[in-house]
């Protein structure tokens, strides 16, 4: 392809992000750029070269398509790294009383590929900045999950590698501080499945059990999960999410929570006692 005049991202080359900006690559070094990233800048804390913000966003796919561009795999590979390192010693600092295996939980949670799809949504609004190819984009590649949180991974690998450690703590910061915030609040083994099957033994009830219903058109299903414990009829938790997964674990959080309602857990222990 001529890259001089190659328009590389938007409405212009990425069919599935029709709100997308565009991106010129110049013939070596990418050093044009016509992509409106101020925002994007202003959330991460931090300013990348164009080269380096196009190679943050360039994904495999559209990489295959456009022999001689580099992907970001290896930026996200180092952004992973710097990722986790920023979160532990986070963690570590703020919760002086939390064993090991505790802390793992929380930073686990705290960079899953959830929480990081969500960050990538909601603060960086960034699904329109990815580089996809065709197919990928016109299979809704930058909505995925998988993609967004590797995303991340990659701008967080970027902001190191043109600041450095101090400079992507910043970036780190601003993303995952909420987030940080939030998992020490969860459930005590920071999955609520887990966390809802623990404390209903301890309070001498069944298991769990997930009546799931799935609606809506196969490009847009939703899951509705209802939690039951043991033999009863008592629903205590029902969500409705994008994923079966993402149901259970809201469901099963309600239930928690639920647990602690007198009313409800006299009801349960009359079911349990029949």
């Amino acid at each position: 392809m001529d890259r001089d005049t190659d328009k590389v991202a938007g409405k212009d080359g990425n069919p599935g992000s029709t709100q997308a900006p565009t991106v010129r690559v110049s013939a070596e070094t990418a050093q044009e750029a016509d992509l409106p990233a101020r925002e994007l800048f202003t959330a991460l804390h931090a300013e990348l070269t164009p080269e380096l913000l196009i190679h943050a966003l360039t994904h495999r796919s559209f990489a295959h398509e456009h022999p001689g561009m580099p992907n970001n795999e290896r930026l996200e590979f180092l952004g992973d790294a710097v990722l986790e390192l920023v979160a532990t010693e986070t963690l570590y600092k703020a919760h002086p009383d939390q064993s090991e295996g505790q802390l793992a939980k929380m930073r686990a949670k705290a960079v899953s590929e959830e929480s990081l799809s969500a960050i990538a949504r909601t603060k960086l609004h960034l699904g329109p900045y990815i580089l996809l190819g065709r197919g990928e984009a016109e299979n809704g590649g930058a909505d995925k999950d998988s993609i967004l949180c590797d995303t991340v991974e990659s701008l967080i690998g970027s902001v190191f590698v043109e600041h450095g450690i101090d400079g992507a703590r910043v970036t780190v910061h601003a993303l995952l501080d909420d987030t940080l915030e939030e998992v020490a609040t969860e459930g005590p083994a920071l999955d609520w499945k887990t966390s809802v099957t623990v404390k209903a033994h301890r309070l001498g009830l069944g298991d769990p059990h997930y009546a799931m219903a799935v609606s809506g058109p196969e490009f847009a299903q939703v899951f509705t999960a209802r939690l039951t414990l043991g033999d009863g009829d008592t629903v205590i938790g029902t969500a409705d999410a994008s994923s079966k997964r993402k149901a259970q674990l809201a469901a099963a959080a309600q239930g928690w929570k639920a647990l602690d309602d007198p009313e409800v857990l006299a009801s349960l222990q009359a079911e349990e006692a029949k």
